[in-house]
């Protein structure tokens, strides 16, 4: 039994998929099953992170553990306390989905908020690998309703590029460690093949859907007042801020061999994603 936590989220729901697809026995953990959009052959169960009781009955009887931690300053302790619920019920293989940059003194607070999660996976006696991945494809999909209303993108980066990765990718690594213990001991920084600006991003989604994608810079002070408009922390908001700053200077410009290493074969580019999802900016 594979237990998998934010079972409902981009990378958590593709692991649920594969790992059954591959006849694996797995239990998808989310705060609302009944309206979970999941495999039949996967078992559902409720579990919250603020109800740590029911996270560890999610992960009875489990062999390997799928954590997905919720990012920002609030939930350092839930984080720590769902590696520990994990390893309460006896679970002995932990996959940590990170991000890259994490402990990277020049990202500042944002770059601290996973590594209580990532100590605690270390330092819980079990296999563990952690998955650092860059930015993902598929947040250009916040582009979509802009596009289809003929506006253009916004960008907070400048011209600073970013290894971009398919959060397939993703997925496909983490169904792979939580599989072997091959795997025991890594940390994974997992990229695209290329470094990518948004205007790159722009340029590749426009050559697919055959018009032009508009780029708009967006200064510091529009995107925080829009942040904390939205509803964020102002800690949150900096921190996020605090990122953007980061991938501008040119921080996050990397590229790594890990999601080849780890598959055997070449990561997916931005353009691959895009030819795949072309649909959902048009529809």
């Amino acid at each position: 039994m594979i237990v998998i936590t934010g079972a409902t989220g981009t990378i958590g729901s593709e692991v649920v998929r594969l790992l059954a697809d591959k006849d694996v026995k797995v239990r998808a953990v989310t705060r609302d099953p009944e309206h979970a959009q999941l495999p039949a052959e996967a078992e559902v169960v409720r579990g919250d992170y603020a109800d740590i009781e029911s996270m560890t009955a999610a992960f009875a009887g489990a062999e390997a553990a799928f954590l997905v931690g919720l990012l920002g300053p609030d939930y350092v302790e839930l984080d720590r306390a769902l590696v520990a619920a994990a390893c309460a019920a006896g679970v002995r293989r932990l996959v940590k989905l990170s991000a890259i940059g994490t402990g990277d003194t020049e990202l500042g607070r944002v770059g601290t908020w996973h590594m209580p999660g990532e100590q605690a996976v270390r330092d819980s006696g079990a296999a563990w690998t952690i998955l650092r991945p860059s930015s993902f494809a598929s947040n250009t999909l916040s582009w979509a309703p802009m596009l289809r209303a003929g506006q253009p993108v916004p960008n907070m980066t400048g011209t600073g590029g970013q290894g971009v990765v398919d959060p397939r990718d993703v997925s496909e690594v983490a169904t792979t460690a939580l599989l072997s213990d091959t795997h025991s001991g890594q940390v994974y920084t997992l990229t695209g093949p290329e470094v990518l600006s948004v205007h790159d991003q722009a340029a590749a989604l426009a050559a697919v859907l055959g018009r032009a994608v508009e780029v708009v810079d967006i200064s510091e002070t529009q995107a925080r007042e829009f942040m904390l408009d939205a509803g964020m922390s102002e800690e949150f908001a900096d921190g996020s801020l605090a990122g953007r700053a980061y991938v501008r200077a040119g921080r996050n410009e990397i590229v790594t061999g890990d999601v080849e290493q780890v598959l055997g074969r070449a990561p997916r580019s931005y353009a691959d994603w895009v030819r795949d999802h072309a649909a959902a900016f048009t529809d």
